[in-house]
């Protein structure tokens, strides 16, 4: 009996949720890293002085080049994380006043978004796959730029994937697609301090709690939930009603539920577990932050003012692996808890303490996450 309860409060569907959601961190914060480095090398020649900088790599003015696309990296600055949660509840309000109306717009944008995030995921297997049989020399499409072989293959499985996933609507393929966009925007977006890191993530919690908790006593509604779960008209469908098609043209597409959100099903197929990419994103780019902060003190030697009281234990300990341990206690008292009251979860109200509260303890010990850098005269 106490196998088979606690088989109920975690079952397959959590684990898978637990095991992906941990990879996407994790390798979305390592492609950053790694975008970090390629930067660091192209600006060896030309300024070498900002080889090993660590808030150099969080410059508003980055840019990486996929053909004729040009991707901003964007830095979350201490204003933008205070209205993130702001412009989130408008957007959230929007969504559900106006969900009928905006539905079509907004499925055809995140079909785009999610092709461009879901070929930058394939971009390493493809370049790994067709490097032995082709040179990395740009092909030319005239006024649409130039592109390797590798980019023209990602960029094409990820359409056929959109397009597969357009005419079926199956969960799978929706899960491929939300996972391009958690390591798109964990890689493109970054935070440039502790300070900033807190200020987003706080508000972030304050933003998830409301509108699962308290939206119902407001709106008659879960607002949070009601967006999340609600299915938006196929394109194909509106616009084979639109031009009056024939009944058999278009007509018998589903409807799709919009990759805002990772989905497994359980064993027995009863239901599903279901995990917000935002869940995702935040704390990944927290842990994206602590990455590159290891990897920029592994380049400063490690040497930290003020530690030497400090045991060499303590020391070798890394933020990352601090931070990403206590993502998935968070992740793991969010699933217990959702089972438990058999209603949904703010996940964020587990996540942010899970993830914050050792970083601030480890930083406080260290006494280096806050001390100034050369780059970062004021510390965090």
């Amino acid at each position: 009996n106490q196998e088979r309860s606690a088989y109920s409060l975690v079952d397959s569907s959590q684990v898978s949720t637990f095991l992906i959601s941990i990879l996407l961190i994790v390798y979305g914060s390592f492609r950053s890293l790694n975008m970090d480095c390629e930067n660091q090398e192209k600006d060896k020649d030309g300024n070498p002085t900002n080889t090993g900088s660590f808030n150099n790599a969080n410059s508003n003015n980055s840019e990486v080049h996929y053909g004729m696309l040009t991707v901003c990296i964007q830095t979350i600055d201490s204003t933008q994380a205070l209205f993130l949660p702001i412009g989130a509840s408008v957007s959230l309000l929007v969504m559900f006043f106006f969900f009928d109306s905006v539905q079509v717009v907004f499925t055809i944008c995140t079909a785009v978004l999610a092709t461009i995030a879901f070929a930058f995921l394939l971009l390493p297997m493809c370049q790994y796959l067709t490097k032995p049989c082709s040179p990395q020399n740009k092909i030319s499409f005239g006024c649409c730029g130039r592109f390797t072989l590798a980019e023209l293959l990602s960029f094409s499985l990820s359409v056929m994937l959109v397009l597969i996933w357009v005419l079926t609507g199956h969960w799978l393929l929706m899960d491929a697609l939300a996972m391009g966009l958690c390591v798109a925007m964990i890689a493109f977006v970054r935070l440039p301090s502790l300070k900033v890191s807190c200020l987003l993530l706080s508000g972030l919690l304050i933003y998830d709690v409301f509108w699962v908790f308290f939206s119902a006593y407001i709106f008659n509604s879960n607002v949070m939930v009601k967006v999340a779960t609600q299915p938006a008209d196929n394109p194909l469908d509106v616009l084979s009603r639109k031009l009056h098609l024939g009944p058999g043209v278009g007509r018998d597409v589903p409807r799709l539920s919009l990759p805002g959100k990772l989905v497994f099903p359980s064993s027995t197929g009863s239901h599903f577990s279901m995990l917000g990419i935002g869940d995702i994103v935040m704390p990944g780019l927290l842990l994206c932050f602590v990455l590159r902060y290891d990897n920029y003190k592994k380049q400063a030697n490690g040497e930290v003012p003020g530690s030497v009281n400090m045991s060499g234990r303590m020391q070798r300990v890394s933020y990352f692996h601090c931070t990403l341990i206590g993502y998935f206690v968070g992740l793991l008292t969010a699933t217990v808890a959702s089972r438990i009251h058999r209603a949904a979860q703010p996940a964020l109200l587990y996540l942010v303490p899970f993830t914050l509260l050792p970083l601030l303890t480890m930083a406080y010990l260290k006494v280096c996450l806050f001390a100034p850098t050369p780059e970062s005269p004021q510390g965090c």
